[in-house]
């Protein structure tokens, strides 16, 4: 990257013959989950005849440095930025290879931001286990507890100059740039999809999208639950939708660790 970090992508081809054009999907993880966690749910997806790339976000997994006080990125640079970088080492792997980005929890926010920017280049967009962090999304209970939670992260983050998540373990998000953890804050209590440093209107971007999504959800995920993902699924109103909620594998992550599931319903969304 232009800073001088570093952003691993690992790239897996699958050996198949699907039956639909070449695709390849690009894996964005959730806040605080290394790439290299996705990896059995790629082997499940090459093996469906699908080539597949998993980008570490910045600062997470193998990706140098580490988040500290010096680091300034946020949703705006990681999409405008770090994303298109990704997508270059994709094609040039996989050039004649339609891409589909597929991002799981904050990875589907990103993911949702980079389609808005790059308008017509993605083949679609899958969004799994993510959603807006918007707390009326969330019940009044842990809506409530959201609500508080990122404005004490929000400032945190501020004082320390960035979000100390390798020493204070709230949400298992790890260590994080403080402009990150700022804009999903601002995400989380007003709705809004407003980044810092954002050069065009994400929101507006995000309502011409007409691209086929394929949105699942999972019973038992308490950090997306349906509410979430709805919230989310309504910025997009000329998008092409399918959605799906999922009874196994239950929460937010277990579908990582069992990724058939998925990876089928994945392959059934290629196939309508």
């Amino acid at each position: 990257m232009p800073d001088g970090s570093s952003v691993p992508v690992m790239l897996f081809e699958s050996d198949i013959p699907p039956r639909w054009d070449s695709a390849v999907i690009v894996v964005f993880p959730g806040l605080g989950i290394p790439a290299g966690y996705y990896q059995l749910f790629a082997r499940a997806l090459t093996a469906r005849g699908f080539h597949v790339a998993v980008a570490d976000l910045r600062g997470q997994g193998d990706s140098r440095p580490k988040p500290s006080s010096a680091s300034t990125y946020g949703y705006h640079e990681l999409v405008s930025v770090d994303f298109p970088a990704v997508f270059e080492v994709v094609r040039e792997r996989f050039e004649n290879a339609t891409p589909y980005a597929l991002g799981h929890s904050m990875g589907g926010q990103l993911a949702s931001l980079y389609a808005s920017r790059i308008r017509g280049r993605l083949g679609g967009l899958i969004l799994v286990a993510s959603g807006s962090p918007y707390h009326r999304g969330f019940g009044v209970a842990r809506g409530t507890s959201l609500f508080v939670g990122a404005a004490a992260m929000s400032l945190t983050s501020s004082i320390a100059g960035f979000w100390p998540g390798d020493r204070i373990d709230i949400g298992g998000f790890g260590r994080q740039s403080k402009v990150l953890i700022e804009d999903w804050s601002r995400f989380a209590r007003t709705g809004k999809i407003e980044p810092s440093g954002a050069d065009i209107d994400y929101e507006e971007r995000i309502g011409r999208l007409k691209l086929p999504i394929l949105a699942l959800t999972f019973e038992g995920d308490d950090m997306a639950p349906k509410a979430s993902m709805a919230n989310l699924l309504e910025k997009f109103p000329r998008a092409d939708i399918t959605s799906d909620h999922l009874l196994e594998p239950r929460g937010h992550i277990e579908w990582i660790r069992q990724p058939e599931t998925v990876a089928e319903r994945v392959e059934r969304w290629f196939m309508r």
